[in-house]
């Protein structure tokens, strides 16, 4: 629709300038009314002398180069002017942008002018470009937490404006909207937020404050036709007494970590050697028993020798003499004895002559 009555109006504005030239150069040169020089031209153009025999000069082309001059001028003009109502009935919107129409400055709110090619009203409409992209814009703000801890967030804001509602915008706050609603809608935000949490916990709950911001931001935002898409907090800044505070419970930390992981490294050692001296007293007690089953066993087999040994003396008194021969070494005593007092019964053996006597004899 803006196009069409953008046409409709170039092409009755240059009807109308094309019919005021008209009539200016109707007033000006006379055109319809008989030329006086016409007669006089055609009279005297094919005669070179005058009736006193003198010579005259042709009007003819003289005329017709008037004639000329008189449509060029006006066709420049016109020319001009077209060329000039075109220029300014067309306008283009960039990639990324949306055009406010404006009437005589006043915003039209019935539309948003997409990317591209327009026609427009000379002189009378205006188009504003309005960039619709992601924009970035990057906030400090220093705040207290609940334990009234000084605490300075710098926040990354990414937004754009709604393409259907950039006329809007432009009428509410113009191209400043950043500094007039983002920036404030941010510094408050972030100041409700982190009241609402311990220093520690702006740490340990970064997340959980980050959603929380962000939801205040979205809402108040969404009143002036910008969009939210994500936010970010890039850094917490605390003072440097808190700092030292939460380094100092870092290391403390740190050490009872330290001391819990020594303990259990004790407690595991000294399970593993009660665990090994338990498993060598099973053992001392297997072995033991072992020990004492293999000594009765033994103590057992000695008790029937014994027994079987005095039944064959019961039974046959010579099978102690048999055990003597197995027993006995070879050599034979030197003397044996009679029992009697004093040495008396003592009978010498002839010495038997061995290897070894014979060995001491020959030398």
């Amino acid at each position: 629709m803006v196009e069409i009555s953008a046409i409709i109006g170039i092409v009755f504005t240059i009807i109308i300038i094309g019919y005021i030239a008209y009539q200016i150069y109707k007033r000006r040169y006379g055109v319809g009314q008989k030329s006086p020089f016409s007669g006089f031209g055609r009279q005297y153009s094919r005669g070179g002398v005058t009736p006193e025999g003198e010579p005259l000069e042709s009007y003819s082309s003289s005329g017709y180069n008037k004639s000329l001059f008189r449509v060029i001028i006006p066709a420049v003009i016109g020319l001009i002017i077209v060329i000039v109502l075109v220029t300014a009935s067309v306008k283009t919107v960039e990639a990324g942008h949306r055009g406010v129409l404006l009437h005589f400055g006043a915003v039209d709110t019935t539309v948003s002018l997409d990317e591209g090619l327009h026609f427009v009203v000379p002189f009378r409409d205006q188009v504003i470009p309005i960039e619709v992209r992601t924009q970035k814009v990057v906030v400090s703000s220093t705040s207290a937490s609940k334990d009234l801890q000084e605490v300075s967030t710098e926040v990354a804001l990414n937004f754009h404006i709604r393409p259907e509602a950039a006329q809007l915008l432009y009428r509410q706050l113009g191209f400043d909207f950043d500094n007039r609603v983002i920036l404030p809608a941010i510094q408050e935000s972030v100041k409700q937020v982190t009241a609402r949490f311990n220093a520690e916990e702006l740490i340990t709950k970064r997340e959980t404050v980050k959603n929380q911001i962000e939801q205040q931001i979205q809402a108040r935002l969404a009143n002036y036709n910008i969009v939210l898409e994500t936010l970010s907090i890039t850094e917490f800044r605390f003072s440097t007494q808190f700092t030292k505070a939460i380094e100092a419970k870092v290391e403390a930390q740190q050490r009872a970590l330290q001391a819990q992981n020594e303990l259990l490294r004790i407690k595991i050692e000294a399970n593993q050697t009660e665990a090994k001296a338990i498993g060598e007293q099973k053992a001392a007690i297997a072995q033991a028993s072992g020990l004492k089953g293999a000594n009765i066993l033994k103590a057992e087999g000695e008790s029937s020798a014994i027994k079987i040994i005095d039944q064959q003396l019961k039974s046959s008194p010579s099978y102690l003499e048999w055990l003597k021969t197995q027993r006995w070494d070879g050599k034979l005593p030197l003397v044996t004895g009679g029992g009697g007092a004093g040495g008396q019964g003592l009978t010498p053996f002839i010495e038997i002559p061995t290897s070894r006597n014979e060995q001491n004899s020959t030398s």
